[in-house]
């Protein structure tokens, strides 16, 4: 069981979790939802016992607890099968035993039928461990968040920051245990590997808390759902689906309640404006005017904030924008990219397709001139101004600098009044704007990222997985934003609604070559 009692937690001044408390029963998988910023992780933190709450105690009661968090908190200096081992300390210390008492047994040093029957011993506590069917295990994991059976013998330090989280997630999953806090699981997860997740959890029979903005993964492994919302939570019973139902039933009667206590309350105040002059009224009109002061108000529903902003391109460019030519890359053995060929025109809206590390970010790194290619060229129109989205660029925001900080190093001098009015439209309004980056959650560093990103000029989206930790809402927003883009886009992205309502030309990346598929086109 996983459970809060009564949780209270604030950032400096700022409440984010108030008196909040819930119960997540053995064997159930709920879904925590919620705007960026609202608490989540905060809340997943204090459950798991990483962080302290204000007031109130949360944990789980019973069994094991595994917990992926949003950075992948890997050692660079192992490869991948020896931290995905670390999941299974108590294993790993016997298998230190036995390779001790193998040794001693070989070089003939201590009582050998002491060693032999040792050896017997911790044996059997090996095999009571499963230990032998570990490393089957880890492969399975592996196999299905997409890694290469190479990969295994590769050092941590040499993966993106998105096999990372597919390492540090799969460190989860292989260890089994009997509740799971899972933060943001899908953000860096292609579809087949999205899947693959989803599967894999439904046969999980242990208890699971999960935060995400995919709806559809959603549907497919809560049956509850938990909101947190305004520092307080609300449960409902059943998928994402049911709880976007119930939840819009709720409100609507809510404003009912409120519709129908208003006019009562009118009804009460024009009996009271009439008659309060009249002496024959005095003792109902006071009778009235005390039951009025009485009233709890219904709380209407308060409005869910979203972002609202535009993008523009800053100025017209040639008809032939961006010519790529025989580009190849290789880091250093490994081949990414092979004789890549793009000739993207003003206006089209180009989507890359294909799984992880097929060299998507490669190609768009190449293109933004991130990085020099092996061999090719990359030509940009005159007029061309790109600019750049890493999928990763929240991750190199500096910790130690505010929101407003860290948008005003890129400002080009811009009035800080300007700033705050381009940082209230990604709903950092007033003293928001001054929190530190450290403090932030990953959905609300994504949006900093792209306020910083949409401050600097430019008629050339080049854009790498850019709805990745956003929220539902400014997901939506964006991806409207980017459909009413005059300007040129070019977009690798895993996200179904930029192929379906953004992109006019698909290209699909696969084993380091780039095609385009024509069955995707939209004219």
């Amino acid at each position: 069981m996983l459970f809060a009692e009564s949780v209270s937690r604030a950032f400096g001044g700022q409440v984010v979790l108030d008196d909040v408390s819930f119960i997540v029963g053995d064997g159930q998988h709920t879904g925590l939802v919620g705007p960026n910023g609202a608490g989540k992780s905060t809340l997943l933190r204090i459950v798991a016992g990483a962080d302290p709450a204000d007031e109130g105690k949360a944990g789980h009661r019973g069994g094991s607890l595994g917990y992926l968090r949003q950075d992948a908190g890997l050692d660079d200096s192992n490869t991948l099968l020896e931290e995905l081992w670390k999941a299974f300390p108590e294993a790993v210390a016997l298998q230190a035993q036995l390779d001790d008492v193998a040794h001693r047994i070989e070089a003939g040093t201590g009582d050998l039928d002491a060693l032999i029957e040792e050896q017997a011993r911790l044996f059997e506590a090996f095999e009571a461990l499963d230990g032998y069917r570990i490393e089957q295990r880890i492969g399975r994991v592996l196999d299905g968040l997409g890694f290469e059976p190479g990969d295994q013998d590769r050092l941590c330090g040499e993966f993106s920051g998105g096999w990372r989280m597919r390492a540090a997630l799969a460190k989860v999953l292989v260890r089994r245990p009997d509740h799971m806090l899972l933060d943001e699981p899908t953000n860096h997860l292609d579809a087949a590997a999205r899947d693959w997740l989803a599967a894999d959890l439904r046969e999980y029979r242990g208890t699971l808390l999960v935060v995400t903005h995919d709806g559809a993964f959603l549907d497919e492994v809560a049956d509850h759902v938990i909101e947190l919302r305004d520092a307080h939570v609300e449960a409902y019973t059943g998928n994402y689906t049911a709880y976007q139902r119930q939840k819009a039933d709720r409100i609507h009667q809510q404003e009912q309640a409120a519709a129908r206590q208003d006019r009562e309350i009118d009804r009460q105040q024009r009996f009271i404006d009439r008659f309060r002059a009249k002496s024959s009224k005095a003792t109902q009109v006071k009778s009235r005017e005390r039951a009025l002061a009485r009233v709890e108000r219904v709380a209407r529903p308060t409005a869910e904030r979203a972002v609202h902003f535009r993008l523009e391109s800053a100025g017209r460019t040639e008809r032939d924008v961006l010519i790529v030519e025989g580009l190849g890359h290789a880091y250093g053995d490994e081949v990414v990219l092979i004789d890549v060929n793009l000739h993207v025109e003003r206006g089209q809206k180009v989507a890359l397709i294909g799984p992880n590390g097929s060299g998507k970010s490669t190609l768009l790194r190449a293109i933004a001139g991130r990085i020099d290619p092996t061999h090719g060229t990359v030509i940009w129109a005159p007029r061309a101004v790109p600019g750049y989205y890493d999928q990763h660029q929240d991750e190199v925001l500096d910790p130690a600098r505010t929101i407003l900080e860290e948008v005003r190093s890129v400002s080009g001098g811009r009035a800080d009044g300007e700033l705050r009015a381009a940082l209230g439209r990604f709903l950092f309004t007033g003293d928001e704007a001054l929190k530190a980056v450290r403090v932030l959650s990953g959905g609300e560093r994504s949006r900093v990222a792209l306020a910083k990103f949409l401050i600097q000029p430019a008629n050339v989206l080049l854009l790498d997985e850019p709805t990745n930790h956003l929220d539902v809402p400014t997901r939506r927003r964006l991806i409207e934003a980017l459909e009413a883009y005059e300007g040129t886009i070019v977009c690798a992205s895993h996200d179904p609604d930029i192929l379906a309502r953004v992109a006019t030309r698909v290209f699909e990346v696969r084993d380091g070559e780039c095609f385009e598929r024509e069955d995707l086109r939209r004219d």
